[in-house]
């Protein structure tokens, strides 16, 4: 077996290659064929946890469209940003800080090899390849180290589109103009364009799609309207200050190195008010305030101090109001933090409304499994015996600082803590679950394979299943 790959390049990133790249495994899934997704190298601090480490979220997603087992050789290089200039190296599932210190081009050097040995194996046990892009195919000063785009497209003899995000405008010049800036040699495994997230009335697109097919020679497969509750948990985050939605007033707190948001968009469908807080003073009407995950701990502590939100966050909290911390989050809440390998830049002091202390381990837990909620009172109450699966991944590991009357433990030991009304876990993707979420708002949200099978019908709706289909057929001029 050698699995026909159809890949979904972006002329930026947003234009909504992860959008589609799930779309298409599910609709290549849905005619019965066997498929896995593939992405050489991610960059995001939204990770899932799979048997042999971390892969980016955006290919979990698409494995589980794709009704296939989530695996590191789908996404085998995945960067982490720890600030503007570094990043966490994550290779085949396992952080590698000896490759991450390297320069650009020479770590490139050292991880392409193993991207396309991941490429290959699961080339050899599928029928179909739904491969992501990374950026743009066109970034030509990284045109000598890009591994990712172009040369995965080469290698797999891929049959591309090229997704364009119409809503920025200039979607045809950059359409157009990255077609031109690819070699002549690429521009043949470019198969169609697609216009993502349109508004409007598509007969004034007229006569731009032909005059494109003139120009490149491509044909527009599809136009695909801006469809903003698809279900899909979002890539880059989309902090919105503005409430949506009604009922329980939920409030997350948005740092600079936030991770894995992706685990709260369930609560965009949840009867709920859902808001992201950048400023102290969008948190004053919150019922409940969560702080999600953090890729810097210590520079998201900084922050909320120079904000203002640590005060004003003690000040719900003081007030006997819920609050949900979960891991960096957890460890921010707590008092002291030890850093001695400076894994997230040395030592901190958190905002001590947890009786905890935390310390940095070399190693990452990267663990998935069932958990249980126990001794929960108050708001928390709702979730006293119910069961989870969730997932960790984390360097730190607290502990009490004393024994205190007030702290109960409701996990496993280490996982997770009640103190009054603030419930910190270490546990990622709580509200995933159905059991968790009728427990707190009476009702669950659609289940992701119902979200996926809308993808897919949406997809197909605005380019056919014919058109979608011809992509596996090869071509005269395909290696």
């Amino acid at each position: 077996m050698s699995a026909r790959a159809v890949m979904v390049l972006g002329t930026t990133s947003g234009a909504g290659k992860s959008f589609l790249a799930t779309a298409l495994a599910r609709f290549y899934s849905n005619a019965g064929l066997r498929v896995a997704p593939f992405k050489a190298q991610n960059m995001s601090n939204n990770a899932r946890v799979v048997e042999q480490g971390e892969i980016g979220s955006a290919q979990y997603f698409q494995a589980l469209a794709a009704r296939a087992t989530p695996d590191v050789d789908m996404n085998p290089v995945l960067l982490k940003p720890e600030s503007d200039c570094r990043s966490q190296l994550i290779v085949h599932g396992r952080r590698r800080d000896d490759w991450a210190k390297l320069a650009w081009h020479e770590r490139a050097r050292r991880v392409r090899p193993l991207a396309l040995e991941s490429l290959e194996r699961l080339r050899a046990s599928n029928e179909v390849l739904v491969i992501e892009g990374a950026g743009s195919p066109a970034e030509i000063n990284l045109y000598g180290s890009d591994f990712v785009n172009m040369p995965i497209a080469r290698a797999a003899s891929a049959a591309a589109v090229l997704v364009c995000d119409i809503d920025r405008g200039g979607a045809f010049a950059h359409l157009y103009g990255t077609h031109q800036l690819l070699l002549p040699e690429d521009r043949k495994y470019i198969r169609g364009f697609v216009l993502n997230k349109f508004r409007g009335d598509q007969a004034l697109l007229a006569p731009a799609p032909q005059r494109l097919r003139e120009l490149t020679g491509v044909d527009t497969l599809g136009v695909l309207p801006l469809w903003r509750g698809h279900g899909l948990p979002e890539e880059d985050g989309i902090y919105d200050e503005q409430p949506t939605g009604s009922g329980l007033r939920i409030v997350i707190v948005a740092y600079p190195h936030i991770s894995n948001h992706d685990e709260f968009a369930p609560l965009k469908r949840a009867p709920c008010s859902l808001t992201w807080a950048r400023r102290p003073e969008t948190l004053a009407a919150a019922e409940l305030i969560i702080l999600p995950g953090s890729k810097h701990v210590t520079a998201d502590l900084e922050w909320l101090r120079q904000t203002g939100i640590a005060a004003a966050i003690s000040a719900h909290a003081g007030a006997g109001k819920p609050v949900l911390a979960v891991c960096g989050g957890l460890q921010m809440l707590g008092g002291e933090i030890d850093d001695p390998q400076g894994v997230e830049g040395g030592h901190a002091s958190g905002l001590a409304l947890l009786p905890l202390l935390t310390r940095f381990e070399h190693d990452k837990r990267t663990v998935r499994g069932r958990y249980t909620f126990n001794q929960l009172t108050g708001f928390w109450s709702a979730l006293q015996g119910i069961n989870v699966d969730a997932y960790e991944i984390h360097h730190g590991m607290s502990r009490t600082a004393a024994a205190h009357f007030d702290l109960r433990p409701v996990l496993e030991p280490g996982l997770g803590w009640q103190f009054g009304q603030i419930l910190a876990v270490y546990l990622h993707g709580l509200f995933e679950n159905e059991t968790l979420m009728r427990a707190l708002f009476g009702e669950a949200t659609p289940p992701l394979d119902q979200v996926f099978n809308g993808l897919a019908a949406f997809v197909e709706k605005h380019i056919s299943s014919a058109t979608l289909l011809s992509l596996l057929a090869v071509k005269d001029n395909d290696e």
